[in-house]
């Protein structure tokens, strides 16, 4: 009986911690949602932390296979990393209008080719294909009116609107996943309770 006790507690806790960063990581989306250049610009930073790290580790990895058919094409790969992680550390907001342009390329393109697929296909999904399109090639155009301007909010948003979104999934997890580990142990001590009588009644007879 204590084991599963000792378990489900150990499950709950972990299930609390999940909802307790679910719910830190919906508050930083909120504050990144209302200050959305410092979100823009810590975006920047974390991703250029990120390849800096990922390229030091490749080398690393490379270093360690030398001697094999892929030892060059790891350095090339860790020292392009390197580079693009320096270089995106030191321009953040150069790199912020450069992503900027890219994404609002993509929305303009991805946007076309959705309407006139869904014009020229007219599959069960029209409609729905059809807004999609209209709805990426207005956020593409939108963004690139307003370009580099827009390079201060864009990033940003979409960072802190990714932080809400994972947040509200944690907290989702975390709380489903304590309502079931409650239920669970709930039964398995119901089930458990009807056995104890009958083993303290046949004491008294053995003796």
């Amino acid at each position: 009986m204590a084991d599963p006790v000792v378990r489900s507690r150990k499950l709950s806790r972990s299930f609390g911690g999940l909802a307790v960063l679910g719910a830190l990581l919906v508050v930083a989306g909120l504050v990144g949602l209302v200050y959305t250049g410092v979100a823009t610009l810590t975006s920047m930073i974390l991703f250029g932390w990120l390849l800096l790290i990922g390229g030091l580790v490749g080398l690393l990895h490379a270093i360690q296979s030398r001697g094999t058919n892929y030892f060059w094409l790891g350095v090339v790969v860790a020292a392009l990393n390197i580079a693009a992680g320096v270089v995106v550390i030191r321009h953040p907001h150069g790199t912020a209008e450069a992503l900027t342009m890219f994404a609002a390329l993509l929305f303009l393109t991805g946007g076309v080719f959705r309407l006139v697929g869904s014009v020229v296909v007219r599959g069960p999904q029209f409609g729905w294909t059809l807004l999609q399109g209209a709805f990426g090639l207005l956020l593409g155009l939108l963004v690139l009116f307003d370009w580099p301007h827009s390079s201060l909010y864009v990033l940003g948003l979409f960072f802190s609107l990714a932080l809400l979104f994972d947040g509200l999934g944690l907290i989702a997890i975390g709380i489903g996943g304590r309502r079931i580990v409650s239920q669970v142990s709930d039964a398995m001590t119901s089930e458990e309770l009807p056995d104890r009588p009958s083993g303290e009644g046949q004491n008294p007879s053995k003796n």
